[in-house]
């Protein structure tokens, strides 16, 4: 009978708890309509809750109740089942995030992975995901938290900025009104507004180094267009609002759609014949563009406009005198 009695008190704890996460007040009535028991159970289990470590507070008022406050120390946590499951496959995840929290992430997932049963332990594990090869310095985590925490108070960030190729050492800190801190492809951005140049900056998180203290606070803007996605997409593809390719062409390539589509990146690529391409694709530049279509290695039919066929007649220009010949002029 003790070992019921025991195991009914145990099971009830975990539905108490589970119940405190899923909502910040709880009216004890309320509770212990939930758990089935009467309200001195509920405020009995309360206590026996507290002495595990959980900070769970008194909420004064008409109904009266209680509320899980953050502590001062981690206690032992109760997720449901989507929940678990969510929570591994993010930190299987996080190696890509460049957020360098690999060895931490690893550490966590194999606690997790500990405790769940087999049938979710398979599907996390179905899950296989490898870091990019090649995806240069990460950033620091105690600078992201700094960037993040500037972003969230809306204040304004001094730092130092490491540029390839570029001295930083005797120039004075830069300054940018953080107001996004975003990832894309691996990598951290922080886009913000600078005050010196009343313009939006992209800056790479792993090439900051934030000052103390932080800066005045400033006044909440909108990205151009007001996606902050597209915003960067723009950015990297060298149009300073829209999300387009300042240059965009189209040709027919002498290929199937089947051996040009893997590589056509955003392109649009449809069906010209039975091993014919047509293609609708763009870069930051002409001579980038007409570069691009060349590596098909494909003879190719320029639809237009006409400055992508005169990039193709100056590539054919530098390809004439790098190999030498003659006409190469």
């Amino acid at each position: 009978m003790p070992i019921a009695s025991s195991t009914a008190t145990s099971g009830r704890l975990l539905s108490l708890l589970s119940l405190l996460q899923v909502r910040r007040d709880w009216p004890g009535e309320l509770l212990a309509r939930r758990l089935g028991v009467s309200e001195r159970t509920v405020r009995r289990d309360v206590d026996r809750l507290r002495e595990l470590g959980y900070p769970v507070q008194a909420v004064k008022g008409p109904d009266g109740g209680y509320r899980l406050e953050a502590g001062s120390q981690v206690p032992p946590l109760l997720f449901d089942e989507e929940q678990a499951v969510a929570l591994a496959v993010a930190l299987r995840l996080a190696v890509a995030t460049g957020a360098g929290i690999e060895e931490a992430a690893a550490r966590a997932l194999t606690t997790v992975r500990q405790v769940l049963p087999a049938r979710l332990r398979h599907r996390v594990d179905a899950l296989a995901v490898s870091a990019a090869e090649g995806r240069g310095a990460q950033a620091d985590t105690d600078v992201l938290l700094a960037l993040s925490a500037a972003v969230r108070a809306g204040e304004e960030v001094r730092f130092d900025y490491r540029a390839p190729g570029r001295p930083e050492a005797d120039r004075p800190p830069r300054r940018v009104q953080p107001h996004h801190l975003v990832v894309r492809a691996g990598r951290w951005y922080v886009v913000g507004w600078s005050p010196e140049r009343e313009d939006w900056r992209v800056y790479r998180a792993d090439r900051m180094t934030p000052r103390t203290p932080t800066g005045p606070r400033f006044p909440p803007r909108e990205v151009p267009g007001g996606d902050v996605a597209a915003f960067l997409s723009a950015r990297f593809k060298g149009s300073p609002e829209v999300d387009a390719w300042p240059c965009r062409g189209e040709v027919i390539l002498d290929l199937p759609v089947a051996a040009v589509a893997p590589f056509a990146g955003d392109g649009v690529v449809e069906a010209a014949g039975a091993a014919r391409t047509r293609l609708v694709s763009g870069a930051w530049s002409w001579a980038a563009l007409a570069a691009s279509l060349a590596r098909f290695d494909a003879e190719v039919e320029v639809v237009g406009p006409v400055e992508l066929r005169e990039a193709f007649a100056e590539l054919s220009r530098r390809a004439g005198r790098a190999a030498g010949l003659p006409g190469g002029t």
